[in-house]
């Protein structure tokens, strides 16, 4: 996966999954903890067949409607991202010092 969206291999591929991606995995996720509690599953077989059953799940949910996650391109990444935000607020605050 990490290839077809070229990412770096030195890279965690969150990094660079589209948005729609990473609320699916987390929701699949949180179905599955909540399951763990409520069905009191215990063991790693157990709560292993849990989260696949629930990313199966939302991943039916996510082709149904035309989004197949392999299929998406990759978004630009986080860490930079990160750099442009934080540019961002030093400039605003320097602007911000100039006005006053």
């Amino acid at each position: 996966m990490k290839k077809k969206l070229q990412i770096p291999k030195n890279r965690a591929m969150a990094d660079f999954l589209p948005t729609v991606t990473i609320a699916a995995k987390n929701l699949a996720t949180e179905i599955t903890n909540f399951n763990v509690k409520k069905d009191d599953l215990e063991g790693e077989p157990k709560i292993t067949n849990e989260h696949v059953k629930n990313n199966k799940r939302i991943r039916s949910v996510l082709t149904e409607d035309g989004i197949v996650p392999e299929n998406l391109p990759s978004e630009e990444d986080i860490k930079k991202l990160e750099r442009k935000v934080k540019k961002g607020e030093k400039t605003l605050a320097s602007n911000f010092k100039k006005l006053h």
